[in-house]
């Protein structure tokens, strides 16, 4: 099953480009022991060359504490916003990236709803419980004879994007209407 994690940087970069200044500095956040980190840097760095003025402030977390010194970086470098990208051991840490995130008063966009409904800003990603609901499909698939190698790749189909109204508020950030207005929910 494949949750189309890495192939998100580009519509991260797109979220920011409507939240945050042209010749913005924007630092991406990836898990150096995740083989999709490498992928979705490659991916952020292309679409953010293509739009115009945005630069990228690439920095590696794989522990609570390189967090933390990600996010004191990302102070001292004065970076606009924050992209982390799509990791099982951040969602973990959700509630680490959103009290860090309003410490530093920095606008994040995260990869699945967890961030937000904790008090991240916007997310954009995988719909989790339909894709664990496609992975028992295929469970049952094979309980009932299927051969793994048989089937075919299944590629998540359904995304949301989820704001966090209150938490744009106290960042003093105002959410364009278009982003509301396609937003599958919005927090209030």
């Amino acid at each position: 099953m494949s949750w189309f994690g890495t192939e998100l940087g580009p519509k991260h970069i797109e979220l920011l480009r409507e939240l945050v200044p042209n010749d913005a500095l924007v630092a991406l956040i990836v898990n150096p022991n995740n083989v999709e980190g490498a992928s979705y840097e490659q991916l952020a760095r292309e679409a953010a060359a293509h739009a115009a003025g945005m630069r990228l402030l690439m920095l590696q977390a794989s522990t609570a504490s390189e967090i933390d010194g990600a996010f004191e970086t990302i102070a001292r470098r004065k970076a606009s916003a924050v992209i982390v990208s799509s990791d099982p051991f951040y969602t973990s840490r959700a509630s680490q990236f959103v009290v860090l995130a309003a410490r530093y008063a920095v606008p994040v966009v995260h990869s699945n709803r967890e961030f937000v409904a904790v008090g991240g800003l916007i997310s954009y990603g995988n719909n989790t419980p339909d894709n664990y609901r496609r992975a028992g499909v295929y469970v049952g698939r094979i309980l009932n004879g299927a051969k793994p190698a048989d089937l075919p790749v299944d590629r998540a189909t359904k995304f949301e994007l989820v704001i966090n109204l209150q938490t744009a508020r106290s960042l003093k950030i105002d959410i364009p209407a278009k982003l509301l207005a396609i937003a599958d929910e919005v927090i209030e």
